[in-house]
């Protein structure tokens, strides 16, 4: 059954990004892009773990390199102190 976004988030995953780099099946010298997306529980980011090893047995293009990008969307307030007081007129 799908979850929804907030549903996720309350258990602990994260928004998570993956900018995938990968050898062009036919020009193995060319680098192509992809990005994935989806919810994820980091450190381990096991649902990129799976989509990364069915590409790696599954598709053609080897891959070259993976930067992932994760961040807690449903996080506590912060509260700052004001450093300045300015009024404009």
């Amino acid at each position: 059954m799908a979850r929804s976004g907030l549903a996720l988030q309350l258990n602990h995953y994260r928004l998570t990004t993956a900018h995938i780099l990968y050898h062009m099946p036919d020009h193995p010298g060319l680098l192509q892009t992809f990005v994935w997306q989806d919810y994820d529980l980091a450190p381990k980011f096991p649902s990129l773990r799976r989509f990364l090893d069915f590409w790696s047995h599954n598709l053609d293009g080897k891959l070259h390199s993976v930067q992932v990008a994760s961040a807690e969307l449903i996080a506590p307030p912060q509260w700052r102190n004001a450093q300045a007081l300015l009024t404009m007129h």
